[in-house]
């Protein structure tokens, strides 16, 4: 599904009409008081994470030389994605009133405790949240091990067209490495050339962080154990990671490079909203709401809920497409879709008829 250009004085027009729409919107949003701050929320949900740490650390230390460390290191994947998603609502503004107050806790979280860049995170989000789903804007859907344009696939060759072709199939296997993947483009992009806000801060922090976890590690375990230990926790990080993000645009419309969406439009057509309750919310850090998070992304996370049924009321008054499904039923959406993308690296010399009825 394709969002396509329209002439410019219908998109003139619209635009004007979306423009004033979103501006009573958010104003019935505030008027209800859903971008005012809920500092006891997060306040109290540092804590839980952070006794969680606590509890990981003692259960690390008491359990020694023993197998059962790889439920520790598990138990920290989870909990360094829960410490990763308040650093995104701290980046958005969130939790503070301050925005220095958000970027520092911002920074202490990303860098120091989960270990990846936030001025990288930060830049690269931001750019999503402006054009998500935008061909040539969105980093989102820029080609990298996945592919999700169809022109991306066709410019595969060797093993990356064979992976491509399966790469629906493909998707949450992969996802094993995204942890480590995410440490070593962070890391990446503090040594990179050209001007970095903040690198030697966020570098100190960032390697400071690495070695003192590795060292711990590698000095309570059998070197075999150690290796496990950090495989299991970045493999349970890279999945819990891509599974909260991948439901929320994957397989949703894409606008074409140059056209002219107005902002309601676009947030709203391109981002998907997980049903589930407060389970789900907990799950997803609130990301399952992602039509109210791209709407209003200061928004914090205890009153996603209560503004998802204002946006859902305002966008059948104004017949504009809300999507939401369950949280299984988004993962069949993404793998049919990037399977159906990854279609577009078959062999031209391929006849789909024989492919189909190819013993495998």
């Amino acid at each position: 599904m394709t969002i396509t250009a329209s002439p410019r004085p219908a998109l003139k027009a619209r635009g004007t009409a979306a423009s004033t729409g979103y501006a009573q919107l958010l104003r019935t949003v505030r008027d209800a008081g859903l971008l005012r701050r809920r500092r006891s929320f997060y306040i109290t949900l540092f804590v839980a994470l952070a006794l969680g740490l606590a509890g990981a650390a003692t259960g690390f230390v008491l359990l020694g030389d023993s197998w059962f460390q790889l439920l520790i290191a598990g138990v920290l994947g989870v909990l360094f994605t829960q410490l990763a998603f308040l650093a995104h609502e701290a980046a958005h503004r969130q939790v503070f009133e301050s925005g220095p107050a958000n970027d520092r806790a911002g920074r202490f979280l990303a860098n120091a405790v989960v270990g990846i860049s936030y001025q990288w995170w930060t830049n690269k989000h931001n750019r999503h949240h402006a054009n998500p789903n935008t061909v040539g804007k969105d980093p989102d859907i820029e080609q990298d091990t996945i592919s999700f344009q169809a022109d991306q696939a066709q410019a595969r060759t060797g093993i990356m067209a064979w992976m491509t072709r399966r790469q629906g199939y493909l998707f949450f296997p992969l996802l094993l490495l995204e942890g480590l993947n995410l440490h070593a483009t962070s890391l990446r992009s503090l040594f990179a050339r050209g001007q970095v806000k903040g690198r030697k801060r966020e570098l100190a922090m960032v390697i400071s962080r690495l070695v003192l976890y590795v060292a711990v590690i590698f000095y309570f375990l059998p070197v075999g154990m150690a290796f496990a230990f950090i495989g299991v926790q970045l493999a349970v990080f890279g999945v819990y990671m891509g599974a909260s993000f991948a439901p929320n645009h994957k397989g949703m419309p894409l606008i074409p490079q140059g056209a002219k969406v107005d902002f309601l439009s676009r947030q709203v057509l391109t981002s998907r909203n997980i049903t589930g309750g407060r389970f789900v919310n907990a799950l997803m850090g609130g990301l399952n709401y992602q039509v109210e998070h791209h709407l209003f992304p200061s928004m914090p996370r205890p009153n996603l809920a209560r503004a998802s049924e204002i946006v859902r009321d305002y966008c059948a008054a104004h017949k504009i497409t809300y999507t939401e499904t369950t949280l299984p039923k988004s993962y069949g959406i993404v793998v049919r879709y990037l399977n159906k993308v990854g279609l577009s690296a078959r062999d031209p010399f391929d006849c789909p008829m024989i492919t189909a009825y190819r013993p495998r």
